[in-house]
């Protein structure tokens, strides 16, 4: 098969640090750029990926940002679907009944409460900088613009994150995608979504998923490994993510896209 499309998952998938792409990665997608469509596929923000395609020089390419919720082609917005104010509320009244601190990301904006941790290891992994100001003037100026949430980061410790998760579940699973980036970390974002979804949404005429090879290593990127045409897996990635793949390759701290690449996409 002669894949015309690969889509890649970045954090812990095409990165091989936490916030940068190896000059192997880029030496192997430079080969192949001019005969198969680069995307960028994440949970990121678009000023989060947007450095990463430079890096790898395919900023005519789209990128998949907020695990589908938003899809952009430059400064061309191509989708757009985020959490209205309602559930925005119901989500703050449950995570502060439970001691959890909210991150709200919309486009290019993310805002916060307070500096912890887990805000910094963001700021330095991903090069981006948040709005510190409280989560209610947020959903008020957010319900004033008629906007919401691309995605929502719940930021709490693994005893709260355990409790919170199968309330959240109970309550809003129906109306959301919820998953655990981490132990302490709970990502939300509109139910109608996902990677996969977005992929399907850039298929032009000629292109179906069986044209497309994906990377991945968490469990967000399980349909999207599922019903492309080869979904590979790295090395690191969750057994259950291995499970699903047609193949498993090195872990991405040793480069596992680029090799596979290298190894399985002669252009």
């Amino acid at each position: 098969m002669q894949y015309k499309i690969l889509c890649s998952d970045l954090d812990g998938t095409l990165l091989t640090s936490k916030s940068d792409v190896s000059e192997l990665t880029i030496s192997e997608i430079k080969r192949i750029k001019s005969q198969v469509k680069i995307i960028l596929v994440s949970a990121r923000m678009p000023s989060a990926m947007t450095y990463i395609q430079k890096d790898l020089e395919v900023e005519d390419q789209p990128i998949i940002c907020y695990n589908g919720a938003l899809v952009l082609n430059g400064n061309q917005e191509l989708s757009s679907i985020h959490i209205g104010t309602e559930l925005l509320d119901e989500i703050y009244h449950l995570a502060e009944i439970n001691d959890t601190k909210l991150g709200l990301y919309y486009n290019n904006e993310w805002y916060v409460e307070e500096d912890s941790e887990r805000v910094q290891k963001e700021i330095k992994y991903t090069k981006t900088s948040p709005v510190f100001r409280p989560t209610s003037d947020t959903l008020t100026d957010w319900t004033t613009r008629e906007i919401g949430a691309h995605k929502i980061m719940l930021m709490s410790t693994k005893d709260d994150a355990d409790a919170l998760y199968p309330i959240l579940e109970k309550k809003l699973g129906e109306h959301l995608n919820l998953y655990r980036s981490n132990d302490t970390l709970i990502e939300i974002a509109p139910k109608s979504v996902s990677k996969l979804s977005a992929i399907e949404s850039l298929l032009q005429e000629g292109e179906s998923l069986e044209h497309v090879i994906s990377f991945g290593d968490n469990y967000n990127d399980i349909d999207m490994l599922l019903n492309s045409g080869c979904g590979v897996a790295v090395g690191n990635a969750r057994e259950e993510v291995k499970a699903v793949a047609n193949a498993v390759t090195l872990p991405n701290t040793e480069n596992g896209v680029a090799h596979y690449i290298k190894k399985h996409l002669v252009i």
